[in-house]
């Protein structure tokens, strides 16, 4: 007789498979939630981070003609062309004179020379003295070069500094000469063609005269400062341009959001920027120094040259002590030494380093290679040897998991067939374990290059201006130098950090991608 099984699921089987289904469902929705949060994360992170390094990507520059004059660029003569590329104060002095050549009126105060001279620094001259070098024939000739503009009226045309209120003038309809101020400046009164009220009612929004509020009004390359408006009548002084340049104008005026007092610009500086942009002399345009200049005082024509470099020949110190020393361990551990007590115990303490903060790694670096040993400070050699050390642990532990991966089978197999125990692993397992040691290298060198503490124990914070030549000059490294930029007290040190831990993360996405290709290039499933 045939037994009947009745395939029908009772009640209580129903309500469990669906509260199992429903489990599922609400587990991958914690997933997808999770992912989603990271990438948020992730977004918010890019979106920061690259909001402000944008601004130091790109930047002014004022652009100058120049007669090069021998006795001033080349004192010694056009044959020596290394004096005429450190003769940085001859060619600033031309740039002075250019500068006094465009706004005669400065020169009648002492005070706003120094401000006329504080739109283009001193070293900004540097690469016009290169330049020159490189082509001695120049002398004599009348020469455009192209210099940067300060790093705080550089922020003040991208807008950065403060908030500024815009409108737009009628007509003027007439210009009334008044007398002139003690610094030479010409006062003057405006009379528009329509009714000033909305300047005014502007004017009383923004509570300029109580907080102190600069207001400037610009037609061309002619900039003035407003002093009195009524609803017909505006006075002003002439900052830059003529007071003719009014007549028939439609002018522009800036309610500037800060009082003079406190930004590091003043108005003359603001109003000669603005004039000299009216005249299309400066332009911005791609800040290529940021990537080929050395670190430097001044923000505008500080770069990440050097401390690239530095990183590169830490990375070469650390990559040539921590990689062979730690896959070798690795091997030796899991493949040659005896399961023992002391094996254990080193297992054991190679774990505990791999979660030694990193910093402990500096103390011992400062003790032992500085102290002891005598190496230089700030070099790239002992910042190699101290992160080799850091980066030990966590190469050991990644190519240990690499070999265990491999099946014994291949091991067997080797044995089998006559291959000595050294054979079988280097000739057989070390091949197919290959991909996963090499991915554990190379994140073991990524968190390395992104370390700081151990760095700054060795004395790599220091100011480097030139690019170091080999490790063992004094060099700084990419996290360093972004901590250091980021401590400093110019407002234009933070872009140029933004962008600094830009570049950082290139090269630590870059070394992830190479580790993700060799895995996914030389992966063996078992």
């Amino acid at each position: 007789m045939t037994e009947t099984v009745s395939t029908t699921r009772t009640e209580r089987a129903t309500r469990r498979l669906k509260q199992r289904y429903r489990a599922e469902r609400r587990f991958k929705l914690y997933g997808q939630i999770s992912i989603a949060i990271a990438l948020g994360f992730l977004a918010l992170l890019v979106v920061s981070i690259g909001s402000q390094a944008i601004s130091a990507f790109s930047n002014h520059k004022v652009s100058f003609d120049l007669t090069l004059a021998p006795e001033t660029v080349a004192p010694n003569g056009p044959g020596d062309t290394e004096a005429i590329a450190e003769n940085v104060s001859g060619f600033y002095e031309l740039v002075r004179e250019d500068l006094l050549e465009a706004f005669p009126a400065a020169s009648q105060s002492r005070a706003l020379e120094t401000e006329l001279y504080g739109l283009v620094t001193r070293l900004a001259t540097i690469p016009m003295a290169r330049q020159t070098a490189d082509n001695p024939g120049r002398l004599g000739e009348t020469v455009t070069y192209r210099a940067v503009l300060s790093d705080d009226l550089d922020l003040y045309l991208k807008g950065a500094v403060m908030d500024e209120q815009r409108m737009r003038l009628s007509a003027v309809a007439a210009i009334d000469p008044l007398e002139a101020s003690p610094a030479g400046a010409t006062r003057f009164a405006l009379t528009t063609e329509a009714s000033l009220q909305q300047l005014i009612t502007a004017l009383e929004d923004a509570g300029a005269q109580d907080r102190g509020l600069s207001t400037l009004v610009q037609a061309g390359p002619a900039v003035a400062k407003l002093e009195d408006v009524t609803p017909g009548r505006l006075t002003a002084q002439l900052y830059a341009g003529r007071a003719e340049d009014f007549r028939g104008a439609v002018p522009t005026v800036r309610i500037l959001g800060l009082p003079e007092t406190e930004r590091n610009m003043t108005d003359h500086q603001i109003a000669w920027t603005l004039s000299l942009k009216d005249q299309g002399r400066i332009q911005r345009g791609l800040n290529w120094a940021l990537l080929t200049n050395a670190d430097s005082t001044y923000p505008e024509i500080a770069g990440v040259l050097a401390a690239i470099v530095g990183s590169v020949f830490t990375m070469l110190v650390t990559a040539s002590i921590a990689i062979p020393v730690g896959v070798g361990a690795a091997i030796y551990l899991e493949e040659f030494a005896p399961k023992s007590r002391l094996t254990g115990i080193i297992e054991v303490n190679i774990n505990n380093l791999a979660a030694v903060p990193s910093i402990v790694f500096g103390l011992l670096g400062a003790a032992v290679f500085l102290n002891v040993f005598g190496f230089p400070r700030s070099a790239p050699l002992v910042g190699g040897l101290v992160l080799g050390l850091l980066t030990l642990p966590t190469i050991i532990i990644a190519s240990r998991a690499a070999l265990r991966a491999v099946p014994p089978s291949i091991r067997d197999a080797a044995l089998g067939v006559g291959a000595s125990r050294t054979q079988a692993v280097f000739h057989h397992v070390l091949p197919l374990a290959a991909p996963g040691i090499l991915t554990g290298a190379i994140i073991g060198m990524a968190r390395a290059l992104g370390e700081t503490a151990p760095l700054l124990l060795i004395g790599m914070v220091a100011f480097v201006a030139e690019v170091p030549a080999g490790p063992a000059d004094e060099a700084t490294a990419l996290p360093v130098l972004v901590f250091k930029w980021s401590t400093g007290a110019e407002r234009a040190w933070e872009p140029n950090t933004a962008a600094a831990i830009v570049v950082l993360l290139t090269f630590m996405v870059m070394m992830n991608a190479v580790a993700v290709l060799l895995r996914r290039r030389f992966e063996r499933r078992w």
